[in-house]
């Protein structure tokens, strides 16, 4: 039977390389990333456990903006060591003017996140199971 260890990476097309560049790089850095990789086209970021890759949308990619709520991709959720890291992030988002699509708050039961959309629109999470 085949086991499954985590989640490698992750790529998302992004319409303007050099601003998703300035936005995640301020971001992973944030996150405690660290760059891997940094390519006219691609730029990729890791933390020991996973990696997140930025890739320029090609021609076709470009004639079709993204949208939430169309096939692929939803959203992206780091889970953050804490509350208080969940606050930081959104206080980092705000510093950063970065649009926050659902504030800081408990969403479920023992379920804490952020909410908060990328240049393009794509929706991005800030997460941590627990009370504290």
């Amino acid at each position: 039977m085949v086991e499954v260890k985590g989640v490698d990476h992750l790529v998302i097309s992004v319409s303007d390389m050099a601003v998703s560049r300035q936005f995640y790089s301020g971001l992973m850095t944030f996150l405690g990333f660290e760059l891997m990789s940094d390519g006219e086209n691609m730029v990729g970021w890791r933390n020991g456990v996973t990696r997140l890759w930025i890739a320029q949308a090609d021609a076709q990619g470009l004639k079709h903006p993204y949208r939430k709520g169309d096939p692929g991709f939803h959203h992206y959720a780091w889970q953050l060591d804490s509350r208080a890291s969940v606050d930081a992030l959104q206080t980092w988002l705000k510093e950063h003017n970065v649009p926050i699509a659902d504030p800081a708050g408990e969403y479920y039961e023992d379920y804490y996140a952020v909410f908060f959309l990328d240049p393009d629109g794509m929706k991005l999470e800030g997460m941590h199971y627990g009370k504290a």
